[in-house]
């Protein structure tokens, strides 16, 4: 009886699935979709994914005209397959994709359905290839970042908080890796996946977050470490400053959400991707936690104040 009552409970569900799908192949038949993905709940790519949507609506391809499907997967190889398969399936026009793990998930999935990425750290580096994809990269000079990290404190030991399964983040360990030498300090990766992990920061006088959606997911549990250990922080991603992350130098989420509106409408309207180039941001925030460096005994250089974006006091 019991096997008979689960064999029901599968038809049935079996049932309303089919329904679902044959009412949502209805709507999606009275007007185009385009389906996104955003990793977790991470401030960047809300902002991002805020701006795309008021974008998208000012360009006329508003609710009724377009339909906007989003999936927020955790920061793990098989959910982003997952969400990947789901805008698939259901038929998206065009998907887009914010960062560079949802991004290679969906061209792993399709190469013909058109992407439109933004916030992919440096598109290249991580083989973002193909007829069927663009975007705009989200690339800053790690160089900058270090030296004007090392003017506000003179780290020696820098941990460096990447994601092995993103390769964008191991990419920014590499550079790191290299400046090295210029200026005189030593990098210590720890690869987070998840808030346990974090215990593993250890015997380092500094921290560099990269744009890895795991650490972002996790951010509570690095600045809590940050703040114990008395740990000067710099990232490569925004939304996270107010944290208490003493140096930000990242694209800005306004203009990625811009931009990536303005791809998609383009390929909505007929443009092939290929023919559309992937595009360098254009404004890059730099953003000083002036209030959490006083707290640490740190001095913000003059010419590092005046030349930020945004100053947190």
């Amino acid at each position: 009886m019991k096997g008979l009552a689960s064999i029901r409970r599968h038809a049935a569900l079996a049932s309303v699935l089919i329904f679902f799908m044959i009412m949502s192949g209805q709507a999606f038949g009275a007007e185009k979709m385009i389906g996104v993905i955003m990793t977790g709940n991470i401030p960047y790519y809300r902002e991002i994914q805020k701006t795309f949507a008021e974008a998208l609506n000012a360009d006329g391809l508003g609710p009724g005209t377009v339909q906007v499907v989003v999936q927020s997967p955790a920061p793990e190889p098989m959910s982003w397959t997952n969400a990947a398969r789901k805008l698939v399936a259901i038929g998206s026009d065009v998907i887009v994709s914010y960062g560079a793990p949802a991004t290679l998930a969906v061209l792993n999935e399709t190469s013909d359905i058109p992407v439109v990425f933004a916030a992919v750290f440096d598109p290249h580096a991580v083989g973002i290839t193909g007829d069927n994809v663009t975007g705009i990269s989200s690339t800053v000079p790690i160089t900058s970042l270090i030296r004007n990290f090392k003017s506000i404190d003179n780290f020696k030991r820098l941990g460096v908080v990447f994601n092995n399964s993103e390769k964008d983040t191991v990419a920014q360990v590499r550079d790191v890796k290299r400046l090295e030498g210029s200026f005189g300090f030593q990098s210590v990766g720890f690869d987070i996946r998840r808030a346990e992990d974090t215990r593993k920061i250890s015997n380092v006088d500094g921290l560099f977050l990269t744009t890895s959606c795991a650490a972002m997911v996790c951010i509570n549990n690095i600045m809590g470490i940050a703040h114990r250990e008395k740990l000067p922080t710099a990232s490569t991603i925004g939304g996270e400053e107010n944290m208490g992350i003493i140096l930000t130098l990242a694209a800005n989420p306004y203009e990625q959400g811009r931009e990536a509106a303005r791809l998609a409408a383009r390929v909505m309207r007929g443009a092939k991707p290929s023919s559309i180039p992937v595009e360098s941001p254009k404004k890059i925030d730099m953003i000083v936690n002036l209030k959490e460096a006083s707290s640490l005994g740190l001095k913000i250089p003059f010419d590092l104040l005046t030349s930020a974006t945004k100053v947190i006091k």
